[in-house]
């Protein structure tokens, strides 16, 4: 399956969570989301959608 980057707008029930990442890891989904045009939550949740799918 290849990865893409999903609108994720959708009305879904969500909730908050906290995540401590380094800064090399912020800089490079920093660096994605502005290619894609879109935010670095919906890369983030992308990225954890397309991982969960890969089991």
């Amino acid at each position: 399956m290849e990865f893409k980057i999903e609108k994720t707008r959708k009305k879904v029930e969500c909730s908050y969570k906290t995540l401590y990442l380094s800064d090399a890891i912020i800089h490079k989904i920093e660096e994605i989301a502005q290619e894609n045009d879109t935010s670095f939550n919906n890369v983030v949740v992308s990225m954890i959608k397309y991982c969960l799918e890969e089991k």
